[in-house]
């Protein structure tokens, strides 16, 4: 289990305005930090609390949710499981009316890789630039019975995420998610305006 440093967490309200709110949890790419993710909260929607996590393990001049220095798909959903497994022991003692997941590159993949561990205790999956983990998780089965919505987003000109990755991404996750998969034309490993927008509104009805 790779524990979240509670210290690290960048939330949008103070503890005395968090009670009764549902929760918005943001994940960041491989090598970047908790204030990445966290620059797109004046557009997110507002009732939701949000809270930005550092990853657990040290990668270049940020932090990693799990390694990928010579890993294999073996060694990739293993880091993947440990991560989950810390993330969801902090949200056993985080109280939210319900939990949302949004996260980018890497921690798009965590963002399913929760579901794939605890699908019954997210609301939704924002996965933008990411993908499904290689390998099977302790929930696959359970998702593929409560189909999740989860909201996938990425970009033709994305060079960093293997097309095999995306392509079993393709494959696996309309069995196992109620999917709305939207791409972008030319759109490198990064977020566009255009993206946000569609973000927004698959988030609003879930905030209805």
């Amino acid at each position: 289990m790779q524990l979240i440093d509670e210290s690290a967490i960048v939330w949008s309200a103070p503890e005395h305005e968090r009670a009764g709110r549902p929760l918005l949890v943001l994940l960041h790419g491989y090598g970047s930090h908790e204030g990445d993710l966290f620059g797109l909260a004046p557009r997110l929607p507002l009732h939701p609390v949000i809270a930005s996590l550092r990853a657990p393990l040290r990668a270049g001049p940020g932090y990693a949710w799990y390694d990928l220095e010579g890993a294999s798909n073996e060694s990739r959903a293993a880091g993947a499981d440990a991560a989950a497994r810390g993330l969801l022991h902090w949200l056993d003692g985080v109280q939210a009316t319900s939990v949302g997941l949004l996260g980018f590159s890497q921690g798009g993949a965590m963002s399913i890789q929760l579901m794939r561990h605890a699908p019954e205790r997210f609301a939704f999956a924002v996965c933008l630039a990411g993908f499904v983990v290689p390998g099977e998780a302790p929930a696959d089965a359970r998702m593929a019975e409560l189909v999740p919505p989860i909201f996938w987003g990425r970009g033709t000109h994305d060079t960093v995420i293997a097309d095999s990755f995306v392509e079993a991404t393709q494959r696996w996750l309309p069995h196992h998610a109620t999917v709305t998969e939207r791409i972008y034309e030319g759109l490198g490993h990064s977020v566009s305006d255009a993206e946000l927008a569609d973000v927004l509104a698959f988030l609003r009805p879930q905030y209805a």
